[in-house]
């Protein structure tokens, strides 16, 4: 296996801190804290410079506060000056590690977002179950498909990464120790030395989180062979025309996770369903015949209205939130519901 050595010097180099700074700033031109920053936007990169490479640099304590929109988050944001370490750092080990990921990891990657994952979810249904073929002549609904689905989430998994384990899995790959001494820096800060968990919220998070579930990528794709698997972060789906093959998959998986990652399968968010019932994927309930909005993903945009109502949300920050809301909405068969948001917009801004 190949791997890479002499990174760090490449982490630090102003060229990449500049394209770093451009990366953190995107989006958040106006917010005080980056208008601060760009004040002496070259003294800052400078020091920041110096500081990664002398091996002084420390992260500044997270920003934690609690996101209820309506399900409770926990986020812990990072000072903008760390934000930019996240992106060098990335900028230069991300490509070493990306293109290991199999084609059905999604998530935080380039055109491999939400719609990406839809549509693969279609295909794979249309693969395992001939087409939407009928389950026998005895059944009159047309939506009664073949084929069965094992919908999976793992057990509080940002909270329960394990450093020894991911250190171990970057570490068959770099072997720079200026690159493994910042890793260990971000990982632990926050962290109260426990030696497990990752902060939502932070680039570095979303993109040690593949790392570490890539092993189970190659696993499920490799030794069990299971053909029609996807993964969306920690939430992942198998489907197959045997719920028997399923239920051995999924011990299997649990046993792999519990003893090579440290981490485990929800009991209740990990069930196996028939496809046509429909199952619950990246926002919406996927039928094979059409896809529907999750009422959770409904009463989240209901909830932002009532917000704004109480004075919480800015108008501007309102409109984007709508905006990006109904283009999402679109991707399901959701006239209704969206015609009753639209309204709800249009009282609140007399349009």
């Amino acid at each position: 296996m190949k791997t890479y050595k002499n990174l760090y010097e490449k982490v630090y180099n102003i060229t990449n801190l500049i394209l770093a700074h451009k990366k953190a700033r995107k989006g958040k031109t106006k917010k005080s804290y980056v208008i601060e920053f760009e004040r002496n936007l070259i003294k800052n990169l400078l020091k920041l410079q110096e500081e990664l490479r002398n091996q002084t640099y420390k992260p500044f304590l997270l920003k934690t506060f609690i996101l209820r929109d309506p399900k409770t988050r926990k986020i812990s944001k990072s000072a903008f000056r760390d934000r930019i370490v996240h992106h060098a750092l990335i900028n230069i080990i991300g490509p070493i590690f990306e293109k290991r990921f199999i084609y059905d990891s999604c998530a935080n990657q380039t055109g491999k977002g939400n719609l990406f994952a839809l549509n693969r979810f279609d295909k794979f249904m249309r693969k395992i179950s001939g087409n939407g073929l009928v389950a026998g002549r005895k059944f009159d609904d047309n939506n009664f498909v073949y084929g069965y689905c094992l919908k999976a989430d793992i057990k509080h998994y940002f909270y329960n990464v394990n450093h020894g384990v991911l250190l171990y899995i970057i570490q068959g790959k770099i072997k720079d120790e200026g690159v493994i001494w910042l890793i260990k820096r971000i990982l632990s800060n926050g962290m109260a030395g426990q030696g497990v968990g990752m902060p939502l919220g932070n680039l570095t998070s979303q993109f040690f989180a593949n790392v570490y579930l890539n092993e189970l990528d190659y696993f499920v794709k490799h030794e069990l062979k299971a053909k029609y698997y996807l993964r969306y972060v920690d939430d992942f789906i198998i489907l197959h025309a045997s719920k028997t093959q399923l239920e051995i998959w999924k011990e299997g998986i649990n046993r792999f996770m519990r003893e090579k990652l440290r981490v485990e399968l929800h009991s209740q968010k990990s069930n196996i369903h028939p496809i046509s019932k429909g199952i619950d994927f990246v926002g919406f309930r996927k039928f094979y015949y059409f896809r529907l909005l999750r009422k959770r993903n409904f009463k989240k945009m209901l909830y932002k209205v009532d917000s704004y109502k109480k004075g919480n949300i800015p108008k501007g920050k309102m409109l984007e939130i709508f905006q990006g809301w109904n283009a999402y909405a679109k991707w399901a068969d959701s006239l209704r519901i969206r015609r009753k948001v639209v309204g709800e917009i249009n009282k609140l801004f007399g349009l």
